[in-house]
């Protein structure tokens, strides 16, 4: 399983680089320019990796100034600065533009073998669990349990090889899954050329099988469990070819991308520190962003200690 960078300051200088490939220095010419743009994304990124809110992030720069020189930063922002770059520089297409600059450090060929996509839902707060499920009083033995009606939910294309993001779908679950392939898969379509995809039983749809090999020439691996429960075979042509030759062996490593969010979960955290709609979204794709650029650091430090590596005992 791959793992991601643990330091601060490699994951700085990371994220800067990428910024600098994609963003321009300033949002306007008139702008104070006290701060470029990259600089505003890398302390975002940051404030990702250490878990902490705008506050905080501000309070970890002001202390380690060592941080700060690696994206050369001189003057600490104020918290509602980065919030406010927070809505500019995350919007859909400004962070889409990132993610395909972190996609474009990998593969440089633009081609991925296996890749897979799914969906995982994020808390929305951060309520302890012995007050979600508890006991009524001390004497009584029923449980009461707190039930969310509503939560942030990431669907993702990732790359089975090195658990890298192609490309991110934000929306509010609990929602089907069917209905979100298209939205998923075209970023990912349009950045590389996915010769094999994977996916679960929730997206199993003729129409999704189609538009992936029709439109985009993808190979997919979908379980044809949808509808009533049936002996018969499918009538449609690729839900058929499903039940009748059903590539088991390839189709075992649709679990990397449950390592995807597993990793973006335990790195990162499972729940949201924002309340609104879409500062979810953009918190969930900052999470997404800070995930890739991690990535980036470990594939390229393999890839060092490899060309270290002598090839005769």
């Amino acid at each position: 399983m791959s793992i991601t960078s643990k330091s601060p300051i490699a994951v700085a200088k990371a994220a800067y680089k990428v910024a600098l490939s994609t963003l321009p220095d300033y949002s306007h010419r008139f702008s104070p320019q006290k701060f470029t743009q990259p600089q505003l994304f890398v302390c975002l990124t940051l404030k990702t990796f250490f878990k902490t809110d705008y506050r905080g992030i501000v309070s970890y720069l002001r202390d380690l100034s060592d941080l700060r020189r690696a994206f050369h930063l001189t003057v600490v922002p104020h918290y509602t600065t980065l919030q406010k770059a927070a809505k500019r520089l995350l919007a859909v297409k400004s962070a889409d533009r990132l993610l395909e600059a972190t996609v474009a450090t990998l593969c440089e060929d633009k081609r991925v073998a296996l890749a897979a996509i799914d969906s995982t839902g994020l808390e929305a707060g951060h309520t302890s669990r012995y007050f979600v499920q508890r006991k009524r009083s001390k004497d009584s033995q029923t449980v009461e349990n707190t039930m969310y009606r509503r939560f942030p939910k990431l669907a993702v294309v990732c790359d089975c090889f090195n658990h890298m993001v192609l490309s991110m779908f934000t929306a509010r679950g609990p929602s089907v899954d069917i209905n979100q392939f298209r939205r998923t898969l075209k970023p990912a379509a349009d950045k590389v050329r996915i010769q094999y995809l994977l996916a679960d039983a929730g997206y199993d749809s003729e129409a999704n099988h189609q538009y992936a090999r029709d439109v985009h020439q993808i190979r997919t691996t979908i379980p044809a469990r949808g509808g009533r429960p049936t002996t018969k075979l499918p009538k449609t042509k690729y839900r058929r070819e499903m039940r009748t030759d059903f590539d088991k062996e390839t189709y075992g490593q649709r679990w990397q991308v449950e390592t995807v969010f597993s990793m973006i979960k335990r790195n990162q955290g499972d729940a949201l520190r924002t309340r609104s709609y879409w500062a979810q979204n953009r918190e969930m794709m900052l999470k997404v962003l800070t995930h890739n650029i991690g990535i980036i650091l470990f594939v390229k430090e393999l890839f060092y200690r490899a060309s270290r590596t002598p090839f005769f005992r």
